[in-house]
Order: structure tokens, then C-alpha cells, then sequence
């Protein structure tokens, strides 16, 4: 151990701070905590969360010491290891009485930073030389002669002094349907302006801690919003708001950056399921939901999605899943090839006669547009791509929108509100943007404006944009904007193996089956999508990913991370949620933002049908996973709150009647000429799969009718 890593301790909490880390996790052929310098991390996050540090973690170790003193009379540090880690188990039961806190939260508390430590990222202060990783097996980094990153193409941006007072359109958002809106009307030679709420973040600015991403956001994300400043709340029951920070799980975040979630996404490109588009007419409408038809069909989006996966970039096989409505082309890339998890998955399922194939990504298999193929890193989903091989708005459709030099970029810049003319007409949009602590605003006209800020916030837009004319916000005459906010229940199983199962080269996902999409399985609506899942970091393996029964820490918890971690395989999938009116988006009437602007405010919970399709789907993964030979299988349960996330959707769904819909079968507002949506928002259902290709092909569709509007 350093002589560094004690230092800013005092003495005697340094020392038991040492002997309890090294219990947690002793050295044996591998360091110990002490060893791999957790220490280290643990001043890091002292000094960032003095409240945890000062009012938990202190007073249990000195606690503990006392406990030593009073039973054993020595301090902690010279006891032997087996009675040290006696008073640990008593700890974490909540055995020691007489404590200032209790010693099983100052236990668990002080066991995940330690494990942090241990199993995080290098750059975090841990993990010394990365030796936690090299003992599992986790080798992260593309497999390619060079661990250098592909540069990437830089995207100019404007300031407001640079802009112009007049633009043909204005497209709030830069994430998928931003992105393939500013293209399609630029290259068409509209003069566009796309506002950006979040920053342009080169990959080297994008992070790879495994404590900070969008995969696992313990202590925040690394692509936006910052922290402080962009709140949100959630409605409770009694009818108080409490506030919620973009950190967290209930805030429902997707990325505010340039690219938006295309930045860091794990890129499955599925399309939506001919049925997905009329599911009212298939199952009828369950109790208490808002189910209903799509106004348009599989048939009028399939061209848009073969424009999706030839000009955005899919590889896959399009022999596979052939159910899933006829294809005019086969994908413009060869999948990329099964993992060796995906083999044994691929074995498990001929056993039970399941039919099963490749997972499309918006991942380059293959060298394309002057970009490699994928790495096979072990750090896709949450990250941005080190080979730049994942295929997103900023690296494709912006890059050709800004080519024309018909597209103006502007980033770190709020849409206030939009301007009408008497609920008909859109007249331009409000900025904002904060500069050295000042807050400047700016109006600018435009022909047409295109909302593509995700379901939640675009729905926030045109709530906070009310006016004499509609006095409950744009488009809400009827009080559906914000109404039937969903995403996607997740649930499925993990399955530990003799052997291992796990080859490390991402992007991990790879083998999917939709034997349980729209089968009537049980009397199921809808049903979903299995697949396996994308290579885990060590952490979520820690956190997620072990057995109900496992050992997690100690000698024995250093042996479950050391055998389990690549014989460990997750099959999971998201199913067809079933919408709700009353899962929404509102205004607050108590918290604002940074700029005073009231923010969202959520509400809402899963309906029941969609946990009795997610408990389906969880057994069937389990079965999978014991036909390819798990010697144990545990099932992963989904929670029963509100519904949105990453995949977010349906707060301006899409309909013919404005009584019941907010934009009409094109994506414009209804009773508007020149407003438009080109963001999961206007989705009635959300698919049993992944969204992102289907919010490409309704952009695509969307914008070339902006185009024709002139």
C-alpha cells in the first residue's frame, strides 16, 4: 500500500479503516483492498460526500473500534481475521446495539465504496493497474492493433450573435429525430437552426467511469443534464411533489448531449411488429389503459425503415425473425458475429425447438463511411464508442446536415417556449442559454418548428408555452399533452454456468428470440423481445448480477466475483407496455429550473397487464437458460412505477381525432400548419423492442413531409 493512500485521514481512523477494507476484501494470489489502493478511493469520496462520510462511515468505525476494545481488548486492526470478521457478520445483521448509527446501514454503506474501489474504474482512484478487472477477466478496449480513438468529425457551433432572425425551420433536440430532421430539410436546402439543450462532447470528454455513465449512475452520468440547476418531481399519492435529480432512476433521463441518447445507446435496431401497430383491434382495450391503434400501418413506415438502416447504418441478417413483416432490403451490413455466450444460447434454444437469430445494431460490422468496424469493446451501452463504429445522430445525419452549410448548431442552449399565432400558427422559439453566470435569451422566427427534445421534454415545451389562446399550453384543447408517458418493463433471468460463458467482446448482445411476441402465450397482450445482454461491467456485476445466495464479500465474496463473472448469462427483454392516461407529464407549480422555467413533473405507474406480460416473459427466460445448461437460474423482477427512461414515448401520440391524440398520422400538431414532432412522443404503443429505429423512420417520414409543406 502507498504511503499516500492514509494520507487526510486521522491516525486511528485510518487504521481501522485499512484492517475493515481488508476484510471485506482480504488479499489472497490477488491484492487486497489496502493493495489495490481503495483507499485511495475512499478519500475521493469522503471529500465529495462529506454528510455519508462525517455522519456514517466515522462514527461506525469508531464504533467498532470501541466494540473491539470493549470485547476483546485490542483495537480492531490487531485482532485476527477471523474475529474481525465476526464483528463484521454481527455488523451486518445488526447485532452491535449501542452504535450512533446503525452498524448494518454503516456495514453496507461502507462495503459498496470498497467494492467501488476495488472493481471501478482506475481513473476513480482504485483499482491499481487494473488488477480487480485482470482477476475476473474484464478487458475492456477495442480489439484492434491500435488503442488509439478514431477521430472524430467536429461539429461547429453557433453562438447567438452568429444566428440568423429568420430560419425555414427550427428543430428543438439533436438526438435521433432531430439529427434525421436537420439532414432530410437541410440537404432539401432549408435553412435550419438546431437547438441543443446540452453540450457537443467529443469522446474524450464523453468519461468511462463505471460509477458515472448512463449504464449505472451511482454518482451521476456523463453526457448531461449537469446536476444542479435541471430538477424534475414526481407527483406522489398524498398530492405532494418531491424533487427528483437527473441521477436518479425516477427522473427518467435520457442523454442531453449532441447526439442525444444515440451517444451512448447499445444501438438495437429493431423495427416495431406489423401487430404493434394496431394493438386495440388485435386484444381489445384492457381496463383502466389507453390502449389504441396506430393511424398508420407497418406497410407506410417499412420504407422509412429501410432509409433508417441504409442511411443511419444496421448491420444484421435479415433472413432472421422473418415474422416481423416483410422487408423491401436486406440490412446494408452482415451482423456481427455470436459471442460465445450467444453459441450457448443458440444450443439451449434448439433444445426447446425455439426459433432464434442475429440482433440488428446500429453498430458497423464492417468498415463503413470512412469509420472502422466495431472494436468488440467490453464498454458499449452508456459509453460513447472509442473506434467511433456506433452509429448515432452526431456522427452520421448531423455530420450531413452541417456539410450542407445549410444547418446552424447551437448547443448549451435552453427552448424556452415556442411562439404562436392564435393556435395555428408557430412564429419561432425562445432561447436561453447561460453564459459566466448571465442568462441571455433570444427570439428566433421560423417557418416551421420540428420538437425532437424526447417525450418528456418536448412535452414539457408545449405545456410551458401556453398562451390566451390556449391557456392549458399548445395542442392541449382536449388535455392530452403529457398523457400516456411509457417506456419499457424490463424483466428476465441470470443462469450460472459450470463453464465459461463469457468471451469479453462487446458489444455483448447478440442472440434474441421473439417466440413470445404477440403469441397469446398465457393470454399475454403483446409479449416482447429475449435476448442476452450486453457485456456487464464488473461493478453491475457486483450490484446485479450474483446469485440471491452469493458471498459478496470476504475471501469467499472474492471467489464469487472470480468465478462467477464469465459464467454468469443474463437473457432479458422489454415487453409491450400497455399505456395509460393517467402516466404523465405535468408542469410543476413549486420548482423551476436554472432559467425559471417550471420543470416536469411525472406521475403515473405500469399497468398490470404489462407485469403480468414482464412475469412471462421472466419465466421463459429462465427456461432458456436452463436448457443451455445453467446449473442455476435466479429471475430478475421488474418494479411497478412509472414507465419511461431511456425508451420514453407517448406523450403526443400520433392520431386522426384531436380529442384523443395531439399530432395527426404526419407528426404535426393539430390545427397547426408548420408544428411539428420528431421524437418518440408521438408513438400510441411502444413496441415490444428497443424504439430508436422506429423514432429514425417516423423522422425520416416526418421531415420529408416538412419538406413538401415548403
Amino acid at each position: 500500500m502507498n504511503k499516500g493512500d492514509q494520507a487526510n485521514f486521522p491516525f486511528e481512523i485510518s487504521e481501522i479503516l485499512k484492517a475493515v477494507a481488508d476484510r471485506m476484501i482480504p488479499e489472497d494470489a490477488w491484492p487486497s483492498a489496502a493493495g489495490s489502493g481503495v483507499l485511495t478511493y475512499l478519500k475521493r469520496r469522503a471529500a465529495e460526500d462529506v454528510t455519508t462520510w462525517e455522519g456514517m462511515i466515522e462514527p461506525g468505525l469508531r464504533a467498532l473500534e470501541a466494540e473491539a476494545l470493549a470485547v476483546h481488548g485490542q483495537s480492531f486492526a490487531q485482532l485476527a481475521a477471523h474475529m474481525k470478521d465476526s464483528m463484521l457478520q454481527d455488523a451486518a445483521k445488526d447485532c452491535l446495539g449501542d452504535w450512533p448509527v446503525s452498524s448494518k446501514s454503516f456495514f453496507d454503506t461502507l462495503l459498496a465504496l470498497v467494492i467501488e474501489g476495488y472493481y471501478g474504474s482506475p481513473e476513480a482512484g482504485g483499482n491499481r493497474e487494473a488488477k480487480s478487472w485482470d482477476m475476473i477477466g474484464f478487458h475492456p478496449g477495442p480489439i484492434t492493433p491500435s488503442d488509439m480513438s478514431v477521430p472524430e468529425t467536429d461539429l461547429p457551433q453557433k453562438t447567438f450573435d452568429q444566428l440568423r432572425e429568420h430560419y425555414d425551420v427550427v428543430i428543438i433536440g439533436a438526438g435521433a429525430g432531430g439529427s434525421v430532421a436537420a439532414a432530410v430539410l437541410a440537404e432539401a436546402g432549408l435553412h435550419v437552426l438546431i437547438v441543443e439543450r446540452g453540450s457537443w462532447l467529443p469522446y474524450s470528454q464523453v468519461g468511462s467511469d463505471h460509477l458515472r455513465n448512463h449504464r449505472f449512475t451511482k454518482y451521476g452520468h456523463n453526457t448531461g443534464p449537469e446536476l444542479e440547476g435541471n430538477p424534475r418531481t414526481i407527483l406522489l399519492a398524498s398530492g405532494a411533489e418531491r424533487i427528483t435529480a437527473p441521477l436518479e432512476g425516477d427522473y427518467h433521463n435520457n442523454a442531453m448531449t449532441v447526439g442525444g441518447g444515440t451517444r451512448i445507446y447499445g444501438a438495437q435496431a429493431w423495427r416495431f411488429h406489423p401487430d404493434d401497430f394496431r394493438m386495440a383491434s388485435r386484444y381489445g382495450v384492457p381496463d383502466g389503459s389507453s390502449l389504441s391503434d396506430w393511424p398508420i400501418r407497418y406497410e407506410d413506415l417499412e420504407p422509412y425503415y429501410v432509409r433508417a438502416e441504409w442511411e443511419v447504418g444496421v448491420s444484421g441478417d435479415g433472413l432472421a425473425h422473418s415474422g416481423r413483416g416483410k422487408r423491401q432490403q436486406d440490412y446494408p451490413m452482415p451482423a456481427l458475429p455470436l459471442t460465445l455466450e450467444a453459441q450457448h444460447l443458440a444450443r439451449g434454444a434448439e433444445k426447446l425447438g425455439w426459433e432464434t437469430g442475429a440482433v440488428p445494431l446500429l453498430i458497423n460490422s464492417v468498415d463503413r463511411d470512412g469509420r472502422p468496424a466495431c472494436g468488440r469493446c467490453g464498454q458499449c451501452v452508456g459509453f460513447a464508442c472509442p473506434t467511433n463504429s456506433k452509429n448515432g445522430g452526431h456522427n452520421t445525419m448531423l455530420v450531413r446536415a452541417i456539410a450542407t452549410g445549410n444547418c446552424d448548431l447551437i448547443c448549451d442552449t435552453m427552448a424556452e417556449r415556442i411562439e404562436t399565432e392564435g393556435g395555428r400558427h408557430a412564429a419561432g422559439v425562445r432561447l436561453a442559454r447561460q453564459i459566466e453566470g448571465s442568462i441571455q435569451r433570444l427570439l428566433v422566427k421560423a417557418s416551421h418548428v420540428v420538437l425532437a427534445a424526447g417525450a418528456i421534454e418536448s412535452a414539457r415545451l408545449l405545456l410551458g408555452s401556453a398562451t390566451e389562446s390556449e391557456p392549458n399550453g399548445i395542442g392541449n384543447q382536449s388535455g392530452q399533452v403529457g398523457r400516456n408517458l411509457q417506456g419499457h418493463v424490463y424483466s428476465g433471468a441470470y443462469g450460472l454456468f459450470d463453464e465459461q460463458v463469457q468471451d469479453g467482446l462487446g458489444p455483448g448482445v447478440s442472440i434474441a428470440t421473439f417466440r413470445f411476441d404477440h403469441s397469446r402465450e398465457g393470454g399475454i397482450i403483446g409479449g416482447g423481445l429475449l435476448a442476452n445482454e450486453f457485456t456487464r461491467l464488473p461493478l453491475i456485476h457486483w450490484y446485479r448480477a450474483l446469485a440471491p445466495n452469493a458471498a459478496r464479500w470476504g475471501i469467499a465474496g472474492k471467489e464469487t466475483m472470480r468465478e462467477s463473472y464469465l459464467r454468469t448469462s443474463q437473457i432479458q427483454g422489454p415487453i409491450q407496455e400497455i399505456p395509460s392516461a393517467e402516466s404523465r407529464v405535468r408542469l410543476s407549480k413549486t420548482v423551476k429550473d436554472r432559467f425559471g422555467m417550471p420543470v416536469a413533473q411525472l406521475s403515473g405507474s405500469v399497468h398490470p397487464e404489462s407485469l403480468r406480460s414482464s412475469a412471462m416473459l421472466g419465466e421463459q427466460a429462465e427456461k432458456w437458460l436452463w436448457a443451455s445448461g445453467a446449473k442455476e437460474v435466479w429471475r430478475t423482477q421488474p418494479g411497478g412505477g412509472l414507465s419511461a427512461g431511456q425508451h420514453q414515448a407517448g406523450t403526443l401520440r400520433m392520431g386522426n381525432d384531436p380529442l384523443t391524440s395531439v399530432t395527426d398520422p404526419l407528426g404535426r400538431i393539430h390545427g397547426y400548419d408548420n408544428l411539428w414532432v420528431s421524437d418518440g412522443s408521438v408513438h400510441v404503443t411502444n413496441g415490444g423492442v428497443n424504439p430508436v429505429l422506429t423514432i429514425l423512420a417516423l423522422a425520416f417520414r416526418t421531415a420529408e413531409n416538412v419538406v413538401k409543406q415548403g
